[in-house]
């Protein structure tokens, strides 16, 4: 079976414990931390992938680590490393919030700005683009690009709204030499 099929099946699991416990929200936030921990820590994978370590020094290492975090990620993360599946666990992550995603409407987006976005720009954008994609909202992480020189370039999914000063001088120039 490939590794995204072990994750998908993962990750349905945990979505289903947490639409059933109602802690979608809890459990999305949590498992964006363990991610954070996870890539931003590679020592933590090498000692995890380690076969002088016994799964029970790992397993206990993974509660220690995570211990504050909701018991159901815990016990995912736990299952993870009984069936040697570490490094599945970013893909896991992945797999889940893209489903909690689906489930509540949401799109990750980001936007490239000149600056840094007010929590009122945020919300302009989200309820423009999140209707023009037929979501309920967007999660919006800002990128800064003073290269820009003003406007915004909006990316969701596979999309990018390009209202840019930059874009639009970048379109004319085009035009200008066809």
């Amino acid at each position: 079976m490939s590794s995204s099929m072990v994750a998908k099946r993962y990750a349905i699991s945990l979505l289903q414990i947490a639409k059933e416990q109602q802690l979608l929200e809890v459990i999305e936030e949590e498992l964006r931390v363990v991610k954070e921990v996870v890539q931003y820590n590679p020592e933590l994978m090498v000692v995890l992938k380690s076969s002088k370590l016994s799964i029970e020094k790992k397993k206990e290492m993974i509660t220690q680590a995570f211990g504050t975090v909701n018991v159901y990620v815990r016990n995912t993360l736990l299952i993870l490393i009984e069936r040697h599946r570490q490094d599945e666990i970013v893909e896991v992550v992945n797999e889940f919030l893209e489903l909690a995603n689906e489930e509540m409407g949401i799109a990750e987006a980001e936007v490239t700005s000149t600056r840094a976005l007010t929590e009122a720009e945020r919300a302009a954008i989200s309820s423009v683009f999140a209707a023009k994609i037929g979501k309920k909202s967007l999660r919006i992480e800002n990128i800064v690009d003073s290269n820009l020189l003003g406007g915004v370039k909006l990316r969701i999914g596979n999309r990018i709204y390009d209202g840019s000063l930059r874009g639009k001088l970048d379109r004319l120039e085009r035009k200008l030499l066809s």
